[in-house]
């Protein structure tokens, strides 16, 4: 399968070049391609005494000498390389576990009690060559079906013959021998504790207890304390009582001489508080969860069988290369070809959404790159296994490092990284200027995706099976390039889109029953978080009713005072694991792992419920007639409505309509759609039903019937009748433009469509379903990102998410009305309501923070004078809150800088980028106006942290300088008419000026933003301050406090001297 390949399914084209393969360097010199050398290490193998040649694997014929065969049956995975179908053992080859039983040769007891002229074997038999003078070199053809052999997979590793021969054996050797061959006899079965001795009590109560504990949980809810949890609720209540008196006393207390003031604050404090129960109760169960990963090895790991952890997909998700480095990216799909997972069950799917040259070249390096970064990952456990982080952390690489050949392998690999990333540099500088008559590729063809708008869907298969080995010719994790086929006049729905399309193409080609998907700058910081996800998604109680586990977001590269809340502490710390207790936290866009069925849009396996208790006083047919005669005329209704509509088997219990897998007798590839209403004499009534509700398949996923047959295959896995060519054409198919069309794809199934946040949007449709999710939070972080960490950056990310919940606000799946019927939770739809409206806040946000100023400037207040029963009321709300956030501190573990800087941020982004979601979603929605705001950038720092002062004007910033500018100019209005007035103008000054304190200390670190550096003010910043300021002063002389108002009547001057 391996080789590029480009088409286009509507066009009936389809371009094969093996470009994989003019990527690879010539092979070595010393290798043949007779089939007298063993293609793992070089060595010639050796002749029988029958003449022939030796044979390691009977099913494909693989070259392989006798020592690498006996080398992999021993210390390996007993495999062969190309067809991995299991070695037999061949006679005079000493037993291992997994051999059958019923192969028994004479040579038995001569092969574990040979006494003179026996070779030991010492792993590993061949030691490596220079690496950096020898290469793989693979053939794009492969064995399919146990056919005939096929040309060499290729290896560059050299061998040593084994000199170390022994004579004779002491009797303490002749002991410890007769001791292992009757323990490992005893193991197989072949001999009883009678026959062989009874010393092995304990070695049977050690495997008693390992067996007992693979049978454990393999994880456990972690409750907060009581301690810590109970407070916090009282206090929650307490404060939510507190909140309806201050309601009360606002109400029923206006404000006669500030009346518009006054109703302007109650406006805006009642939605705070609205926003506050929304935001506060879904945080009500707070739980955590810890996993066992020794218990999910001994579980699917067992020693002499096949491994059974499941098979999973990466996705990564990228557009612009020169955009989104490519060095970021290749680090991401490093760390994803390196993790602590079996090879054979994990492929990475790069999406290229901007056709780019560029990063497909980038690949081909990182491919290349892999064979050597990946074994020595898992040689020496190094953390993280993405280099370019892993080189640059500062830490004690020598922790824990025992091998005295690290220091040597660590530089060499460090120097060939070095040299890897000049490689992609320079690809970077070539791709800044494209040429006139486009890209070629190195066959002399025009790169298909020269038009970035207008070209065919391309699929390229690296490494895997089918690709090169590593250097110590293991296999490496599939890895496979994808850019959809893109038209004009065609919706391509962005990251959505080309989410689906990765779904499609995953399912053709691998199926696992796992997808995992990341953002390009996101890469695995720790190996171990598959099996940490595996832990919920592989357990017999839950993980059937799991749509994915969500992982939070960590990020690299923030200032260590986090002046911008980049790193979200609140709310990967604090709301998740609240939701988590509920029904499970939000999909957040990356670090998830699905379950595919899921995205399918199939609905959770019913649980069974216990019968229901009933009565003895009634007779058994008074209770049916009275009770279960409704039930089962709805139920009937019910199947009958389904029946009539062909939903049953997507809506029932399995949504199985063809759950016996139906294939055709012809020889040729499967799955044809004109041929199967043609077969239909050939089946019964049951058959011809299942085989007729495949048009209902296709309404509902498209016209692919390979894809329909896997979304059928709950376990993963290609369907049967397939081969390599036939599975190319068809996920050519299945990325075409047109696929989706008259389909419930981006409506019901995968992500979905209709919002630029589109995770939320999936996530929610999932929990209405009735479906679970799961927030693992593992000790080591399981994936870092970088995050931008300058002002105008930041803000407008969050301007992107924010304008994501709008778009689904004013869509019809906004939680506030959608899926009512459904088996969302109410505490789940709280958040779900929170999510969506919080954007809104910005405008009573605005709002109330101008207030300040406004009082100060014109002398009048919105609270009246207060009596003693109203500033108790007000001193209680104002301890709530801070005992509130203290308490919710000391359960989650949050520290108080954390939290306060999402405070801070919290008004920063409300006054700004929230605020231009709302019209500019407005405009989107209801005017099909689509605005973008601009962001011009400046000269930066190169030191540390230096884009953190980097400045890029955007109208985000005018409404909080205008802000900061008005509160400062009535700050220093106030106190200058209460130095004017005397001391009885104090009093009422105080509550005014803490006000507007509060409002500017929230919005000091954007006030630090716009200093920069050493208090470097940008000049369109004294601009805009010098603007307002002059606009605040002919204000404040119109208003002109400092002359004393008079009373009565005006006196003029009559002109007459007295």
């Amino acid at each position: 399968m391996s080789g590029f390949y480009a088409g286009s399914y509507a066009r009936s084209e389809l371009y094969t070049s093996d470009e994989q393969q003019q990527h690879r360097p010539p092979p070595a010199a010393h290798e043949s391609t007779t089939a007298k050398t063993c293609r793992v290490c070089g060595d010639e193998i050796e002749v029988l005494e029958s003449g022939e040649v030796f044979v390691a694997c009977h099913e494909c014929g693989f070259p392989v000498c006798r020592p690498c065969y006996e080398y992999e049956r021993s210390e390996g995975h007993q495999t062969c390389p190309q067809c991995h179908a299991r070695y037999k053992r061949h006679k005079g080859s000493p037993r291992v576990e997994g051999d059958d039983e019923d192969q028994h040769y004479e040579d038995d007891f001569e092969d574990e009690f040979q006494l003179k002229n026996r070779r030991i074997l010492t792993p590993p038999p061949h030691e490596p060559r220079h690496l950096e003078h020898e290469d793989y070199n693979t053939d794009p053809q492969h064995h399919i079906n146990g056919g005939a052999s096929t040309p060499p997979v290729a290896g560059s590793v050299a061998g040593k013959d084994f000199e170390a021969e022994k004579e004779t054996y002491s009797n303490e050797e002749w002991k410890e021998r007769m001791e292992k061959w009757k323990s490992r006899q005893e193991k197989r079965g072949l001999i009883t504790k009678s026959d062989g001795g009874g010393g092995h009590e304990k070695d049977d109560d050690d495997d008693d207890f390992l067996i007992a504990e693979a049978r454990q949980p393999l994880w456990r809810k972690v409750p907060i304390p009581s301690r810590l949890i109970n407070p916090y609720r009282i206090v929650i209540v307490i404060r939510f009582i507190v909140l309806c008196f201050f309601f009360h006393f606002r109400i029923l207390a206006p404000a006669y001489d500030a009346y518009p003031l006054w109703i302007i604050s109650v406006i805006c404090e009642i939605w705070f508080g609205l926003s506050w129960i929304l935001d506060q109760f879904p945080k009500w169960l707070p739980i955590t969860r810890e996993t066992y990963l020794d218990r999910l090895s001994l579980r699917f790991e067992r020693d002499g069988e096949s491994n059974q952890l499941a098979p999973i997909d990466f996705f990564v998700s990228t557009v612009d290369p020169l955009k989104e480095p490519p060095i970021i990216t290749a680090n991401t799909v490093l760390s994803i070809l390196a993790v602590d997972y079996p090879v054979d069950k994990v492929s990475c799917y790069v999406s290229d959404d901007g056709a780019s040259m560029l990063l497909f070249d980038t690949l081909s390096e990182t491919a290349e790159f892999a064979r050597r970064w990946v074994p020595f990952c898992k040689k020496y456990s190094v953390e993280p296994r993405a280099p370019e982080f892993y080189f640059s952390e500062k830490i004690d690489y020598l922790k824990d490092k025992v091998q005295p050949t690290f220091v040597k392998d660590r530089r060499a690999m460090k120097r060939e990284y070095e040299e890897f990333k000049v490689r992609i540099n320079a690809l970077v500088a070539k791709a800044q200027k494209k040429p006139e008559e486009g890209w070629i590729m190195q066959d002399g063809t025009p790169w298909p995706g020269n038009n970035t708008r207008d070209h065919p869907g391309m699929i390229q298969v690296y490494l895997g099976s089918e690709g090169a080995l590593d250097v110590e010719g293991k296999e490496l994790p599939r890895l496979v390039y994808v850019s959809r086929e893109k038209r004009p006049g065609y919706q391509h729905h962005k990251k959505a889109g080309a989410m689906n399309s990765l779904v499609r193409v995953s399912a053709v080609l691998t199926n696992a029953p796992f997808i995992l998907n990341l953002d390009c700058d996101h890469y695995l910081n720790n190996s171990k978080a598959v099996r940490e996800a595996m832990c919920f998604l592989m357990d017999p109680q839950i993980g059937k009713k799991l749509c994915y586990v969500q992982f939070p977001q960590r990020f690299d590269g923030i200032d260590r005072h986090d002046r911008y809340a980049n790193r979200n502490v609140v709310f990967f710390d604090i709301n998740m694991k609240g939701l988590d207790g509920i029904q499970g936290p939000v999909y957040v866009g990356t670090g998830c792992v699905f379950n595919r069925q899921a995205l399918y849009g199939y609905d959770p396996p019913a649980s069974e419920k216990r019968p229901k208790m009933t009565c003895d006083c009634w007779p058994k047919w008074c209770c049916c007639c009275c009770c279960g005669g409704k039930k089962k005329s709805k139920k009937a209704k019910k199947k009958g409505l389904k029946s009539l509509l062909g939903l049953g088997g997507l809506y029932g219990k399995k949504k199985k309509m063809m759950g016996k897998q139906y294939t055709r007798k012809t020889s040729g590839p499967a799955f044809d759609l004109e041929e199967i209403e043609e077969g239909l004499e050939g089946y019964d009534e049951l058959e011809k039903s299942s085989l007729m509700s495949q048009k209902n398949f296709e309404k509902r996923f498209g016209m692919s019937p390979v894809f329909i047959a896997s979304t059928l295959k709950e376990d993963g896995g290609l369907p049967e009748g397939t081969n390599p060519t036939s599975l190319i054409k068809e996920a050519i198919h299945v990325i075409s433009c047109g696929y989706e069309e008259k389909t419930e794809w981006g409506r019901e199934i995968g992500w979905i469509y209709g919002s630029v946040t589109e995770d939320i949007l999936t996530g929610f449709k999932m929990h209405c379903r009735g479906w679970r999710s799961v927030y693992c939070t593992p000790k080591r972080a399981a994936f870092k990102g970088s995050a931008p960490i300058n002002l105008s950056d930041r803000l407008h990310q969050v301007l992107r998410w924010a304008l994501g919940s709008v778009e689904i606000f004013l869509s019809r799946h906004c939680p506030l009305w959608y899926a009512y019927g459904g088996k969302l939770k109410w505490l789940e739809r709280l958040a779900y309501i929170n999510t969506v409206v919080y954007p809104f806040t910005s405008i009573a946000l605005l709002a109330y923070c101008m207030l300040p100023a406004v009082c100060l400037l014109t002398g009048k207040f919105i609270v009246p004078s207060l009596n003693n029963l109203a500033s108790i009321w007000f001193m209680a709300l104002f301890l709530s809150i801070i005992a509130t956030g203290v308490l919710e501190l000391r359960w989650s573990g949050v520290s108080i800088e954390d939290w306060w800087r999402n405070e801070q941020f919290w008004v920063i982004g409300g006054v700004s980028a929230h605020l231009f979601a709302v019209f500019q979603g407005l405009l989107k929605v209801l005017g099909g106006v689509d605005t973008n705001f601009t962001v011009t950038a400046k000269a930066a720092d190169d030191a540390e942290f230096g884009e953190l002062y980097l400045f890029k004007w955007t109208t985000l910033l005018i409404p909080p300088t205008t802000l900061i500018i008005l509160n400062m100019v009535g700050v220093v209005a106030g106190v200058a008419d209460a130095i004017n007035n005397g001391y009885g103008s104090w009093g009422p000054l105080f509550g005014k000026l803490f006000f507007a304190f509060w409002v500017i200390v929230h919005l000091y670190p954007f006030l630090k933003g716009l200093m920069g550096r050493q208090n470097r003010t940008p000049t369109i910043v004294v601009l805009w301050s010098i603007l307002l300021a002059s606009i605040f002063s002919l204000v404040w002389v119109r208003i002109d406090p400092f002359l004393p108002k008079q009373t009565g009547p005006i006196l003029k001057q009559c002109g007459v001297e007295c």
